[in-house]
């Protein structure tokens, strides 16, 4: 073999090899894209997944809108209107791409990159202008390093509107929920935190009812910033929370706190609270209590104004325990109002401690004991009836449990076992002394005797409705058990009771043109252990008209510092409550004249009683005026009180008689607009 020929043979064998190693090393590539793309795709999907959806994918959480709350006749007492939050990515927001009219993006001719442009201070700028505040804020959010840039939160959609049709990049808008309140029963339907979640009241009760679903959306985004829905993936719609109507008429609810308001800066008294409820369903119309908070300003809230006395609370009530004795004398003693009872002269030594009277009486009756409201004589009666009758009584009237009424917090008072008694208990008892109650249970006390004997479970949700206005669930009204005789019902309410506003100690009560039942109750509080501090409980309750009961009130200020009687206290707020609320209740007073055989006798007669105007607004003093077919001609601003009036309360005029009355503006606070 020549030379030439080994040469070309060793060329060959040389150029084999490398081409060897080429084939081998583009092998050992493809076997390595392979591998890349096994671990990626396969083995690691789910790791590249997540982080290329961090890159181009974001996962919004739309709120559901919260239900909505609304009072008896469907009016708004809690709603969720939008908002928007503002945010930005603040690298994209300083490295916004440029592009042409084309769409094309500019290339910057010397270093052949893309042109962008720092966008940061057009964007402060509008911010600024659109929603107020200072540039400089904006500038300092969107010069972040790290993180997301927050530019708004909770922005009503009006104001942020015409951001809304901006299309500037890198900065995108979530949708809010926010609670908007009428403002009126505050303890009782409570709040929401800045998750519109439930955090008091029956917000946080009901939050499962009205929270709704939350919906999820899943978005994409360009290399500008610009956000789309992905195509491709499963998009949740948000679903609307259920609504919750309460038994709750928001007029009635208005004026109860209106005059709880008056009531605690007239007296400087510590607190109040109120509640009016239908003795024949057990529907709560109104609940309030003062000190209150603004449902709209969350500043305003402290654990002391939030709390629902009416059902939280509890006290020792005083006279008004003293249905329990006279019910247990007209069943067990077959006492009658007109038995001849001693007074004792206002002084009864018992185991050597002494029971008093406010005013030192002999020989009465036991209506009068009733009307003038003698311990004494309910002490002895107590002890006349015996130990185990006292107690069956007072728990068949619902004491010392709780009322089923289901608001959270609800208090069960204290009612001693029967066993725990000692000597003291029971005269004590009789007069309402040893003994825990809440405003609540006093008030479904004497609804029973309103509603002949039989005791009705109380309730302020009326029912669920879904976003199909369908009926999840209902209230109905319950009765729980008879708890005295209906004759003994009618005779209490009427020899006893209906005597107290009529003549007793309750005269200051009164509602013109309606007959009223009812008893006060004065009673010294323990402060610091002890009772010689004179610290008062001034309570009132009772329920109208008493010929065809329909609704019953009670009214209780604690600690009144310039009178604690409550017959100047507690009775007169009543009377207030009870005036206004036949005056601008066309439903109650179609009730009342239904149910109510006096109102047909005021019909029937040419003349009727010109009604006591002072201190009622224009508006509900012309509705009173009206009710009773009288006139009405004011001066001065109708949102004003009383001053004057042309004919004294209590004189008899003709049907139609125009009454002149004189409106001072008023200082009082409106605590609501519902009032037309």
């Amino acid at each position: 073999m020549s030379d030439q020929q080994n040469i070309q043979s060793r060329d060959d064998n040389e150029f084999g090899k490398r081409l060897g190693i080429i084939v081998a090393l583009f092998a050992v590539f493809i076997v390595g894209i392979i591998a890349m793309l096994l671990n990626i795709q396969v083995v690691n999907v789910k790791k590249y997944r997540e982080k290329a959806a961090r890159q181009y994918e974001r996962v919004i959480t739309e709120k559901a809108k919260r239900g909505v709350i609304l009072d008896r006749h469907s009016r708004m007492l809690a709603e969720s209107i939008e908002s928007i939050s503002f945010y930005a990515d603040p690298a994209i927001v300083r490295n916004t791409p440029l592009f042409n009219e084309k769409g094309k993006s500019v290339i910057d001719k010397t270093t052949r990159k893309q042109k962008v442009y720092d966008n940061t201070i057009a964007v402060a700028t509008m911010f600024a202008r659109y929603l107020g505040g200072n540039k400089a804020v904006y500038l300092k959010e969107l010069h972040r390093k790290t993180g997301m840039a927050v530019l708004g939160r909770k922005i009503p959609v009006a104001k942020a509107l015409p951001l809304l049709q901006e299309k500037i990049a890198g900065v995108w808008f979530d949708k809010d929920q926010q609670r908007y309140y009428l403002n009126v029963a505050a303890q009782v339907i409570g709040s929401t935190d800045i998750h519109n979640e439930g955090s008091s009241g029956l917000e946080l009760q009901l939050n499962r009812e009205l929270k709704g679903i939350d919906g999820t959306i899943i978005y994409q985004k360009t290399a500008t910033g610009k956000r789309y829905p992905a195509p491709d993936a499963k998009q949740q719609n948000p679903v609307k929370g259920n609504s919750v109507q309460l038994t709750i008429d928001a007029d009635i609810q208005s004026i109860v706190e209106d005059e709880l308001a008056k009531a605690v800066e007239k007296f400087r008294a510590d607190a109040s609270a109120s509640i009016v409820m239908d003795v024949h369903t057990g529907e709560i119309i109104a609940m309030a209590n003062n000190p209150t908070f603004d449902l709209n300003q969350r500043s305003s809230w402290s654990a002391e104004k939030s709390r629902n006395r009416a059902v939280t609370d509890s006290y020792e009530p005083g006279s008004t325990f003293k249905l329990i004795m006279a019910s247990a004398a007209t069943e067990v003693l077959h006492r009658k109002a007109e038995d001849r009872v001693n007074g004792q002269n206002g002084v009864m030594p018992i185991y050597n401690l002494f029971i008093k009277d406010h005013e030192p009486y002999g020989n009465i009756s036991f209506r009068e004991a009733i009307m003038y409201s003698s311990n004494i004589v309910a002490a002895k009666t107590a002890l006349a009836v015996g130990s185990e009758k006292f107690y069956a009584y007072t728990m068949n009237y619902g004491f010392g449990r709780k009322t089923g009424i289901g608001l959270v917090g609800e208090s069960p008072g204290r009612v001693r076992p029967l066993e725990h008694w000692d000597r003291t208990t029971l005269p004590w008892m009789g007069y309402g002394y040893q003994v825990m109650a809440t405003p609540l249970q006093i008030l479904q006390a004497y609804a029973t005797i309103a509603n002949d004997g039989v005791l009705m479970r109380p309730f302020i949700i009326k029912k669920v409705i879904n976003t199909e206005g369908k009926t999840v669930w209902e209230s109905a009204p319950k009765a729980v058990r008879k708890a005295v005789l209906p004759q003994t019902a009618r005779y209490l309410g009427k020899e006893y009771f209906k005597a107290v506003v009529d003549s007793g100690t309750a005269k200051s009560a009164a509602v013109p043109g309606v007959t009223v039942a009812g008893k006060t109750g004065t009673a010294r509080r323990a402060a610091g252990g002890s009772y010689s501090k004179p610290v008062y409980v001034s309570s009132f309750v009772g329920y109208f008209p008493v010929e065809a009961p329909r609704y019953a009130i009670v009214v209780v200020v604690e600690n009144p510092k310039t009178a604690y009687y409550a017959a100047m206290v507690a009775a007169p707020v009543f009377s207030s409550i009870a005036s206004r609320m036949i005056a601008c209740s066309g439903e109650m007073q179609k009730k009342l004249a239904f149910r109510s055989t006096e109102q047909a006798a005021i019909d029937s007669v040419s003349t009727v009683v010109v009604p006591d105007l002072a201190g009622l607004q224009g508006r509900d003093a012309k509705r009173l005026l009206q009710w009773h077919n009288l006139e009405m001609d004011s001066s001065g601003d109708m949102d004003g009180c009383v001053g004057r009036q042309s004919i004294a309360p209590g004189q008899k005029v003709k049907k139609k008689t125009v009454i002149k009355v004189t409106l001072a503006p008023t200082t009082m606070k409106k605590t609501s607009s519902w009032l037309p």
